[in-house]
C-alpha cells in the first residue's frame, strides 16, 4: 500500500458504494416520487379543480407508496448482496491505511467472519423466498385459465426499460469502480480474490441484463426471479468463501498470540 494513489483509490470506493446504494433503490426511489408528486400536481392545475392546501398535500403523500411497483424486480436488489461482499472488502482495505497492521489483521478477520455470518443466513432466506416466488408465480401460469389470469394482472407487467437503465447504469458504475481501483495501484490485479469477486459481480451483471432481455415482457417477472436465485446462489458461494478465510485468519491470529 506504499505506492497506494489514495484519491482514486477513496473514488472507487465511492463508485461502489453507489453502486449497493442503487441496487437497494435508495436515489431512483426518491426520484420516482418527486416524478409522480410532480405529475399528480400538474393533473390537479390542470384540470382546473380548487383543493385545499391539506387535500393538496394529502393526494401527494399518498403517491409516495405508488412508487415501490416502479423498483425494476428482484435481481438487481440481490446484487447487493454479492456487492456488499465487495464493498465491505474495499472498505476494511481502507481501514488498513489507518491502523497497524497486526491490529488491522485482527479486526479484519473478526469483522468478515461476523458479516459473512449474517450475510449467508440473510442470502438463505432470500433465496428460499425467491424460489417461492418463482413458484407461485409459475404455478400461477400454468393453471390456465383463471390462474393464467391472476398471473397476467398481478405480474405481467414488468419495467424492462426501467431495469435496463439501472442495469446499465450499474456497470459504468462497476467499471469505473475497476478502472480507479487499478489507478490508484495496479497491485490490486495480483489480488486474485478481490479479481474474481470483481468479474462475479460483472458476470452477475450481465446475466440479470440477459434474462430480462430474452423473453416476451409478460414472463420476465419469472426469469427476474430465476436471475435473483442465480445472484443470490453467486453471493452465497463468496459468503462461504469469505467466512472460511476469516476463521482461518483467526485461527492463526491465535496460535502466534
Amino acid at each position: 500500500m506504499s505506492t497506494l494513489r489514495k484519491p482514486f483509490f477513496f473514488v472507487a470506493l465511492g463508485l461502489i458504494a453507489c453502486c449497493v446504494l442503487v441496487e437497494l433503490g435508495i436515489g431512483s426511489l426518491l426520484g420516482d416520487v418527486q416524478a409522480v408528486r410532480s405529475e399528480l400536481s400538474s393533473a390537479i392545475d390542470e384540470a382546473g379543480v380548487e383543493v385545499s392546501g391539506s387535500d393538496r398535500n394529502a393526494a401527494l403523500d399518498e403517491a409516495g407508496p405508488l412508487t415501490d411497483r416502479a423498483r425494476p424486480g428482484l435481481a438487481i436488489r440481490y446484487l447487493a448482496l454479492l456487492d456488499g461482499i465487495l464493498l465491505l472488502t474495499v472498505v476494511l482495505m481502507a481501514t488498513g491505511l489507518y491502523f497497524p497492521e497486526s491490529v488491522h489483521a485482527r479486526v479484519q478477520a473478526l469483522v468478515s467472519c461476523v458479516g459473512s455470518c449474517l450475510l449467508i443466513l440473510m442470502t438463505i432466506v432470500l433465496i428460499l423466498l425467491a424460489l417461492l416466488l418463482l413458484f407461485l408465480m409459475v404455478g400461477l401460469f400454468l393453471a390456465a385459465p383463471f390462474g393464467t389470469i391472476a398471473y397476467l394482472a398481478i405480474f405481467g407487467f414488468f419495467d424492462v426499460e426501467g431495469a435496463a437503465v439501472t442495469l446499465g447504469l450499474l456497470m459504468l458504475l462497476k467499471l469505473g469502480f475497476v478502472g480507479f481501483l487499478i489507478a490508484a495501484n495496479q497491485g490490486f490485479l495480483l489480488s486474485k480474490g478481490l479479481v474474481l469477486i470483481v468479474l462475479s459481480s460483472l458476470v452477475a451483471n450481465i446475466i440479470i441484463s440477459f434474462l430480462h432481455g430474452f423473453p416476451p415482457g409478460f414472463l420476465v417477472s419469472i426469469t427476474d426471479s430465476i436471475a435473483a436465485i442465480i445472484v443470490g446462489i453467486i453471493a452465497l458461494i463468496w459468503a462461504i468463501i469469505v467466512l472460511v478465510g476469516a476463521i482461518m485468519a483467526i485461527v492463526r491470529s491465535l496460535k502466534v498470540a
